[in-house]
């Protein structure tokens, strides 16, 4: 299965977004995903299957639990692809960025002054 349609799933975007924040067990995996999208515990097993033999996450048994995290090789393989329009939003944020700085230097500059030497000396 090709790398954009294991991600073309919103499902299993989500687990990869669950997984990005470390190692979780299946079953609260599964819990999130049936509570968040109303699917059942089977198709969440199903979604965690396709994003294991896809390479995008791996399993370790620990005792009973099986423990999932993310692969980076396939995200890799995504970024890679991406890289050549890349300069497509960098140059935009690049901007906005310059327009952001120019918003705050004006702002700055109609402020009024509040020098020591602006002060009045208390009589």
């Amino acid at each position: 299965m090709h790398a954009f349609d294991v991600l073309g799933d919103p499902v299993r975007r989500r687990i990869l977004e669950l997984l990005a924040d470390g190692e979780r067990t299946s079953g609260a995996v599964s819990e999130t995903i049936r509570a968040e999208f109303g699917i059942s515990q089977p198709a969440v097993s199903q979604h965690l299957r396709v994003l294991r033999e896809s390479g995008f996450t791996s399993v370790r048994a620990e005792g009973t639990r099986r423990l999932y995290a993310v692969e980076a090789a396939p995200l890799a393989e995504v970024d890679q692809w991406l890289e050549r329009f890349r300069g497509f939003w960098e140059q935009r944020l690049d901007a906005l960025g310059t327009e952001l700085a120019r918003g705050k230097r004006e702002r700055r500059a109609s402020l009024p002054r509040n020098d020591e030497n602006d002060k009045e000396e208390p009589t």
